[in-house]
């Protein structure tokens, strides 16, 4: 119903790269917490950062189950912070790039992030902000030809290491949702410094909190329409949270089919597991949740990839799809027994790794009053013109 042979092609293609370019090195980005930069070029030469890019600008200008696909395969190599670092630097900066950048700052910022020769990060959190976007301090007053940013920014994806950052600053303090604007700012320009956090997963992405002090942009690299950038941002905001749902079924998936073929190796009182009515019926559980969310996964994105703007249903696919993630890996973990709680098992990194899922992008709690405000108020969101 949603895939079709090239999109299978796709994902045989993508899978084996993967297995080939990324996995061997995945233990000691873990470690380290640093991805070598070969391997951005490397995804850039094959085409990986241009699926949602016009081809004018070096991208397929693919459908959006092209990115499913991508996101899928990305979940079950086992390193959320590598996922997460791939998938911030395409789909939280470049989309912006993407949907406001101009002629000029696309040939100068997308067209080396689609070849893999800069990485970008999306820099919207602040420290005493959280998920309260339009309550940000960062502000950028225009002097002249540039902007003056100050503030800071924390649990930036890509916060250490990228070549560049679309920061959302306060161009107009007297206007909460009005008087916010979008920035491409140079990780050369003075007066920015980074620090890296120290998480409990996604171990080989670069989290980061960033600090601003009076870094001069130059007008030019302001995004799409001075005081639009609020509004920008919730346009955006659905692609970001049905990702992050997609993860999740894909990592919950991951989950279950390793520990169904754990069980099946492993042997007690002369049978394997999967031969235990308990645990069998377990798996049922689980796979039935997998399987709810992937669908629905499924549905909104061949809506959102027709133009609908599913702001609800991608909050719902997030809320839901992180939280019976962590569910059916916090079980699948369970049924390894003993071996789930060792390091040399894909579980316990598994586990780290996705509890992320119901805190990064909105917090479930924010989701949760989103859709209230959908359903039971009637509030109706619409896109940005």
């Amino acid at each position: 119903m949603y895939f079709t042979e090239e999109h299978e092609v796709f994902r045989a293609s993508f899978k084996d790269f993967l297995q080939k370019e990324v996995v061997p090195h995945i233990d000691k980005w873990e470690k380290t917490g640093t991805i070598e930069r070969f391997i951005w070029k490397k995804f850039g030469e094959m085409g990986y950062f241009g699926l949602s890019t016009p081809e004018e600008f070096g991208g397929l200008n693919l459908d959006l189950f092209y990115t499913v696909v991508f996101l899928e395969e990305l979940q079950k190599i086992n390193s959320g912070g590598f996922a997460a670092a791939i998938w911030a630097h395409e789909y939280l900066a470049m989309t912006h790039l993407n949907k406001e950048g101009n002629q000029l700052q696309k040939e100068k910022y997308l067209v080396p992030s689609v070849e893999g020769d800069m990485v970008g990060c999306l820099c919207i959190t602040e420290p005493f902000g959280g998920s309260d976007v339009a309550g940000m301090r960062s502000t950028a007053v225009k002097k002249g030809e540039k902007y003056i940013l100050n503030g800071s920014k924390t649990f930036i994806t890509n916060g250490v290491y990228s070549d560049y950052l679309i920061v959302a600053a306060k161009t107009n303090l007297s206007d909460k949702y009005n008087g916010i604007s979008l920035f491409i700012v140079d990780r050369a320009s003075k007066g920015i410094s980074a620090t890296k956090l120290d998480k409990l997963g996604w171990k080989a992405s670069d989290t980061g909190e960033i600090a601003f002090d009076n870094v001069e942009i130059p007008a030019e690299n302001i995004l799409g329409d001075e005081g639009k950038g609020f509004a920008y941002i919730m346009q955006h905001f659905a692609l970001e949270r049905l990702i992050m749902g997609v993860n999740a079924h894909a990592r919950a998936e991951f989950a279950v089919d390793y520990a169904i073929q754990y069980m099946q190796e492993r042997i007690a009182f002369g049978k394997s597991l999967d031969k235990f009515q308990a645990l069998r019926h377990k798996v049922a559980e689980m796979a039935s949740k997998v399987d709810m969310c992937r669908e629905y996964n499924y549905s909104i994105t061949k809506r959102l990839d027709m133009g609908a703007y599913v702001v609800k249903e991608a909050s719902m696919s997030k809320m839901l799809s992180t939280k019976i993630a962590d569910e059916v890996i916090y079980d699948a973990l369970q049924l390894l027994g003993g071996y789930g709680y060792m390091e040399e098992y894909p579980m316990a990194r598994l586990l780290r790794d996705s509890r992320l899922g119901p805190i990064g992008g909105g917090t479930s709690e924010i989701l949760k009053e989103i859709i209230a405000k959908m359903v039971i108020d009637k509030k109706e969101y619409k896109p940005a013109t």
